[in-house]
């Protein structure tokens, strides 16, 4: 059961769209590359982590 749940609580089911430089990005996701992790996995993180730095509750 609570694995269910956790499932259920760790659905991805939205999108944030941003606009950054090109540049940025093709170093970005070439560095998330090498580091063997995806740049989705890394802004994931850094959302969560800042998140729980500035008090949000819920998440």
């Amino acid at each position: 059961m609570a694995s269910k749940k956790k499932s259920e609580t760790n659905k991805k089911d939205s999108q944030l769209i941003i606009r950054i430089n090109g540049q940025q990005r093709d170093e970005f996701v070439s560095l998330c590359e090498e580091l063997d992790s995806s740049a989705a996995r890394e802004i994931r993180k850094f959302i969560k982590q800042f998140l729980k730095e500035n008090g949000s509750n819920g998440l």
